[in-house]
C-alpha cells in the first residue's frame, strides 16, 4: 500500500483488502486501447469521471444481474461461526416492469444476533453512483497520488462531503480512477447524511470496500463488496464480515410495447 494512501486512510480507518479471489477488476473489449491520454489538472480529471458516472447511472437499469449478500459471524478462533446468506435477481418481469425477485429464500445460521430480510435491504440506501455531475457540487475532492487496482493504474482522490441532507447518503473516503479511462474503479469509505453514519439498526457495518467490473467494455458496474465490523452484546463482542456480490450482468430484453388504444 502506497505511503499517500496510508496516510489518507488514518481518519478512516483500516483498509482491509479484499481478498484476490473474490474480485477481479480487469478493462474488457475487442478494440485495441488506445494510447493514455496526457496529465490532466485535477479539476478535470474529476469533471470527465463524473461524466462517466453520469454514462453508468443511465446504463444500469438496462442490465440485469444476480445479488448475493453474505453476512459471517466469527468465533474466538477466527473461524466462521454462524452465516446469513441471501440471493436476490434483477429481472424484468412478464409486465414490463424490472423487479428484484428472491432467487432462493434466506438461509441463517447466525448464533448472536437475527437478521430479517428487511434489515438487510436498508443497505440498498448506499448509491452504487455517488460522484455523478448532479453530485460534485456537495464534495470537496483531493487529488492524493496514484497506485494501482490489480493492474490498472490510478488516480486517487480524497472525497469528503461538504453538503448533507437527511434524504441522501455521501461517501465519506477514497475514490481509486483508471488513468487511462478516466471511469471510477473503486471506492473506500463510509456513507453520511445529515443526522450521521448511515447505517442499518440492526447491523454494524459503517466503512465499505468497493469494487467495480467493467461490463460489456463500457460500463464500471460495482460487483464486489464488502466491510468488517464488530457485533458488541451484553456478554460477548462478535467480528462480522459483510460481502455483497454483483454478477451475471446481462442487458434486460426490451419491455413489451403498449397495446393500441382502441376506438
Amino acid at each position: 500500500m502506497g505511503v499517500l494512501v496510508a496516510r489518507a486512510q488514518d481518519a478512516q480507518g483500516p483498509l482491509t483488502p479484499a481478498p484476490s479471489e473474490e474480485h477481479n477488476v480487469r478493462r474488457l473489449g475487442t478494440e485495441p486501447e488506445t494510447p493514455a491520454p496526457p496529465s490532466l489538472p485535477p479539476d478535470e480529471i474529476i469533471r470527465r469521471f463524473s461524466q462517466k458516472e453520469d454514462e453508468f447511472i443511465a446504463a444500469r437499469p438496462n442490465y440485469g444481474y444476480r445479488k448475493t449478500i453474505r453476512i459471517d459471524e466469527f468465533g474466538d478462533d477466527g473461524k466462521p461461526a454462524g452465516q446469513f446468506l441471501m440471493v436476490t435477481e434483477t429481472m424484468r418481469a412478464a409486465n414490463g416492469q424490472v423487479i428484484s425477485k428472491m432467487v432462493q429464500k434466506p438461509q441463517s445460521t447466525l448464533r448472536y444476533f437475527n437478521l430479517e430480510t428487511e434489515d438487510v435491504r436498508e443497505l440498498d440506501r448506499i448509491p452504487a453512483f455517488p460522484l455523478s455531475s448532479s453530485q460534485l457540487a456537495k464534495y470537496d475532492l483531493k487529488f492524493i497520488g496514484e497506485e494501482k487496482v490489480d493492474e490498472i493504474d490510478c488516480y486517487i482522490f480524497k472525497v469528503k462531503p461538504k453538503m448533507l441532507d437527511r434524504a441522501h447518503a455521501y461517501l465519506d473516503g477514497l475514490v481509486w480512477v483508471d488513468t487511462k479511462y478516466l471511469e471510477v474503479v473503486k471506492t473506500y469509505g463510509k456513507w453520511v447524511n445529515e443526522l450521521g453514519e448511515v447505517r442499518s439498526a440492526t447491523l454494524p457495518f459503517t466503512l465499505f470496500e468497493t469494487y467495480r467490473e467493467n461490463v460489456d467494455g463500457k460500463y464500471w458496474f460495482p460487483n464486489y463488496s464488502r466491510s468488517d465490523d464488530t457485533v458488541h452484546l451484553k456478554d460477548v463482542s462478535v467480528p462480522v464480515r459483510l460481502v455483497i456480490k454483483w454478477t451475471d450482468f446481462k442487458v434486460l430484453p426490451a419491455a413489451p410495447a403498449a397495446a393500441p388504444a382502441k376506438p
